[in-house]
């Protein structure tokens, strides 16, 4: 994944590090896969990593981490209720609404709030755990915020795992970001959104840029064809039994078969010098 020496990424980001990212895309389409193998590599080459998981019906990621499920950063807030309920006080002006007093680092998140293995640290906003607890608003509000007073340090990157489809516009989490990395997959609804999120970034001022996933010779040449821009194409991601088998039985993504180990030196080299 070509990220630091992406010409076009360079010169509407300034670089990679110090960089927070949103990986989004239609359900599917392998963002959180994608996550994780962009988290591995981006630890590989030097950077130290925070993945956020705003996705409060993705039980997955935590395990092609290969970590556990952090308990729901929300409880660092009081929980749901308590978040909730300063959301409905500051009605109608809900902007006005603040669930921290300062800014943040990543050394500032308690350890009981996040998971960690080989340099990766993941947090869950919030999950669905009860029929009837109401929508996923209050996580997507604390999420944004999250992000926005997040300061990083040298060698420090997020990735946001976003839910499926485009919610995650409406309620601004991309607000605070860098950039934004699609993934899109070979299907007709994908391409469609796609063209959707770059008129939605455009409308915040943010780079969005695509990662072709579950790729092929002849579908790779088709949707390559139908992206006007290029240069909005950072990578592409082969079809994969060995990870689609992986993603199926919930286990860590790790560099065990040929496939895997071949991405992996895919994303490895494109963010060296």
């Amino acid at each position: 994944m070509n990220l630091k020496n992406h010409a076009p990424f360079k010169e509407k980001t300034g670089g990679y590090e110090n960089m927070k990212l949103i990986i989004c895309g239609k359900g599917g389409s392998g963002k959180s896969t994608i996550t994780a193998l962009l988290a591995r590599a981006s630890v590989k080459t030097g950077n130290s990593v925070l993945v956020v998981d705003t996705d409060e019906s993705n039980f997955g990621l935590h395990r092609q981490l290969g970590v556990k499920l952090p308990q729901d950063f929300l409880n660092y807030l009081g929980g749901k209720d308590v978040a909730l309920g300063k959301i409905m006080a500051a009605a109608p002006d809900y902007e006005s609404v603040s669930f921290f007093d300062e800014e943040w680092q990543i050394a500032d998140i308690p350890p009981e709030y996040y998971s960690k293995k080989n340099g990766i640290k993941l947090i869950a906003i919030g999950k669905i755990h009860d029929v009837g607890e109401g929508c996923a608003c209050t996580m997507s509000m604390v999420a944004k915020e999250f992000i926005d007073k997040l300061i990083l340090n040298s060698n420090e990157v997020v990735l946001v795992d976003t839910e499926a489809g485009i919610e995650h516009f409406g309620r601004a989490v991309e607000k605070s970001a860098d950039a934004i990395l699609m993934v899109i997959d070979p299907s007709y609804e994908s391409m469609k959104l796609s063209e959707k999120v770059l008129k939605l970034s455009k409308n915040i001022e943010k780079p969005v840029f695509y990662i072709l996933n579950k790729v092929d010779e002849t579908n790779e040449k088709f949707m390559r064809d139908s992206i006007s821009n290029h240069d909005m194409i950072i990578t592409t991601i082969p079809n994969s039994s060995s990870l689609s088998v992986a993603g199926l039985k919930g286990d860590e993504i790790t560099v065990n078969s040929p496939e895997i180990e071949e991405m992996n030196n895919l994303l490895m080299e494109n963010f060296r010098e």
